[in-house]
């Protein structure tokens, strides 16, 4: 590798990963070289088998476990390795810039590349910074935001809003065309549910649950639901029981066909799936992760839910029996769900990956 070359640290959860393999597709086609830097999770190797092809590398780093307990050790153990990882490897690619895309594993490269005196950015995807945010904010050369709302959660600190990026083979599919790869109806009502790149139990079990109303509920509807693995049989059985056609993967690389086929959401808002959720101007009933580090996917959800593109529920407080009925009033009111759609496109940012590029390129100048 060589100046001409970016470093992009975006592993752990696909929606770090995402993104930052978007910024990689831009910038790759203005000619850049690119390594990414993955953690040693599994859905980091699994969300990259379908994508253009890039060098990579994992680094040991682990998220804080929050507080002192036995995973401390263990924590700085691992940070210290990525720290020397990242050393021997900046020091052999010569790169020209760094680019965080938030999370665990930006950490090290971003502190390394500092002290090289390496061109650094950080991307915040949320509207509430992470703690490597809050933490590095300061230190690197430029700070992204994918939400307006982070930036009075940065005071003082100078901060460019650029959108979540997008991958480029995220694009409208025409709906009889996604229907038949799917091998499903182009004329059904279409539910699309999200847990995320790894799938999320709850949201698997509110479908289950939920699948009685929609199936009582008079208007024919069909699910394209993404699973996660551990749950893939069950909710394929559960829309089965009651006469739903469904599609149910654990995961998929084709999520241009899902989206292109879809009237309604049901989601976490995590802001990758929003970015993405908002570009394809899909109304959605968001139902948020509790237990993500400081309740940034409620503030998420937030701001999706002022903008009238959704309505947002504590994942507590939400039966199937009502999440059934929140998603059939949105099919049967076709004005209602333009509106929310059309409010949901408002939001979207397709220019992401280029307004992040154009950041990096001029971070290389300097």
């Amino acid at each position: 590798m060589s100046e001409r070359s970016v470093v992009i640290a975006c592993g752990g959860t696909g929606g770090h990963l995402l993104p930052g393999i978007a910024v990689a597709e831009e910038l790759r086609r203005r000619g850049k070289e690119i390594l990414l830097l993955l953690s040693e999770k599994q859905i980091d190797r699994t969300a990259l088998e379908g994508e253009e092809k890039f060098p990579w590398e994992t680094l040991p780093a682990i998220g804080w476990p929050g507080g002192l307990s036995g995973k401390t050790p263990a924590f700085f153990w691992r940070l210290g390795s990525s720290w020397r990882k990242c050393g021997s490897l900046f020091r052999r690619l010569a790169p020209g810039a760094v680019l965080g895309m938030g999370g665990f594993i930006s950490a090290a490269p971003l502190l390394v590349a500092k002290r090289r005196q390496i061109p650094t950015l950080l991307h915040e995807s949320n509207a509430v910074p992470g703690l490597v945010t809050r933490i590095l904010s300061h230190k690197v050369d430029r700070v992204l935001l994918g939400f307006p709302e982070c930036k009075k959660r940065l005071p003082g600190i100078p901060s460019i809003v650029t959108g979540t990026p997008l991958r480029a083979r995220l694009r409208r599919v025409p709906r009889d065309e996604a229907a038949k790869a799917l091998g499903a109806a182009p004329d059904r009502s279409t539910i699309l549910v999200l847990g995320g790149s790894q799938g999320a139990h709850a949201l698997n079990r509110l479908l289950g649950d939920a699948a009685p109303a929609l199936a009582r509920g008079g208007s024919p509807v069909q699910v394209l639901h993404l699973s996660g693995p551990a749950d893939r049989e069950a909710c394929a059985a559960a829309y089965r029981a009651q006469g739903i056609p469904a599609v149910v993967e654990s995961f998929s690389h084709r999520m241009d066909l899902f989206y292109s086929l879809a009237d309604v959401a049901v989601a976490r808002a995590g802001a990758a799936t929003l970015a993405e959720v908002a570009f394809y101007a899909l109304p959605a009933i968001l139902v948020p992760f509790p237990f993500a580090a400081d309740d940034h996917q409620r503030i998420n959800a937030k701001a999706f839910v002022a903008a009238g593109a959704g309505l947002a529920y504590d994942q507590a407080a939400l039966s199937g029996e009502i999440l059934a009925e929140r998603l059939l009033e949105i099919l049967r009111d076709e004005r209602r769900r333009r509106a929310m759609a059309a409010a949901a496109a408002g939001l979207a940012r397709p220019e992401a990956a280029k307004a992040v590029a154009d950041e990096v390129e001029k971070c290389m100048q300097h």
